[in-house]
């Protein structure tokens, strides 16, 4: 099989050489290019037609951001953003999921050199799962889901008819939604919760793999963007209908029940790969509305929600996953559907609308 062409994109030369150094030690990739400005980057883009790019964000003459914006108008292709761990830092981040990148990789120089092997395996892992996508499709096939992606649609009227995969079983009138995401989930959740109506009847509590420093600032792009509120959860807060609830990344959150409410629990549990993790806020919703809970899993790397998705399945509540070729990584929601223990499986610009015929 071809290797997954690399293109580089970073101010700093060392950067541009660890970065290097890292792609070029997996034998399914390739660098075929390195750039150390914007300009520069969409000269690349265009003459060499990488897979995929990794983008710095801050840069002289053109910066990340409006490299980007060029590259997604005149030539689309996937690009990761090499992002600081600063709030700063997240808020350009995320404001570059918006104008088109797929995923990030925090970039902590502190740690570089300590946790090398770690950063190392996460960068090689999103360029092959995200590169590999684009391998499989052709160009216009491509184009047309990060197109997909970009594009939201404007309301929940515009679904589609999905695939039912199993009977559902429940007969209880569902009492919380639970979302699951990684890889692309930023952009997905930008797409599903302003969707949400202002009077949604039940809490939404969702899982987000991402940094600390990340989860508040984009708890408040998300209710900046939607008619729901959204906001980043606290430990020990009473979860009330109709607010949609981010999982901190400061660790794992669980719901637990002291009386008739629900409150967040929010714990350092060893044992996972991924935090905040879905399967820990899963597993609780199932425990805690057993059979009156909708799971969702959305696009994302590995099978983090899995066990949580079985458990509300298993409870006899609803389980919806988003199907291959809107997800930026078919990983999370194909464990589930391959499980066998998925209700419906849905396009991404059709969940919101799923969510609310649930309810």
């Amino acid at each position: 099989m071809d290797k997954i062409k690399v293109l580089i994109v970073d101010d700093s030369a060392f950067m541009r050489n660890a970065i290097k150094s890292m792609v070029a030690s997996d034998n399914e990739l390739q660098v075929v290019g390195v750039a150390c400005d914007g300009v520069e980057a969409i000269e690349k883009v265009l003459t060499l037609k990488p897979d995929i790019v990794t983008m710095d964000i801050k840069m002289p003459r053109m910066d990340g951001l409006e490299a980007l914006e060029q590259i997604m108008k005149r030539c689309p292709v996937a690009v990761i953003m090499i992002s600081s761990l600063t709030v700063e830092g997240a808020n350009t981040t995320l404001k570059a999921l918006e104008l088109g990148a797929v995923d990030f990789i925090p970039k902590n120089l502190s740690e570089l050199s300590i946790n090398i092997m770690n950063i190392k395996q996460i960068l090689t892992d999103k360029l092959k799962q995200i590169g590999g996508k684009k391998k499989k499709l052709t160009d216009s096939q491509f184009i047309s889901s990060i197109q997909q992606i970009q594009t939201p649609p404007t309301t929940v009227n515009q679904a589609r008819p999905v695939k039912n995969i199993a009977k559902n079983m429940s007969s209880k009138k569902i009492e919380i939604v639970a979302i699951g995401t990684s890889t692309g989930g930023p952009k997905a959740l930008q797409t599903v919760i302003p969707l949400l109506p202002k009077d949604f009847p039940v809490p939404v509590v969702i899982s987000q793999h991402m940094p600390a420093t990340f989860t508040g600032p984009f708890a408040e792009r998300l209710n900046q963007l939607s008619q729901m509120q959204v906001k980043e959860a606290k430990q020990g807060e009473k979860i009330e209908n109709g607010i949609v609830y981010i999982a901190p990344g400061t660790g794992h959150m669980s719901l637990v029940k002291k009386g008739a409410d629900r409150i967040v629990n929010i714990t350092d549990k060893a044992g996972y790969i991924y935090k905040p993790s879905v399967d820990v806020m899963m597993l609780s919703v199932a425990e805690v509305n057993p059979g009156a809970c909708l799971g969702v899993i959305l696009t994302g790397m590995g099978n983090d929600g899995l066990q949580g998705m079985k458990a509300i399945h298993d409870s006899g509540g609803r389980t919806l996953a988003q199907n291959e070729h809107s997800c930026v990584v078919y990983g999370m929601p194909k464990a589930v559907v391959d499980a066998g223990i998925a209700d419906k499986i849905a396009p991404l610009i059709d969940i919101a609308a799923e969510i609310v015929k649930s309810i």
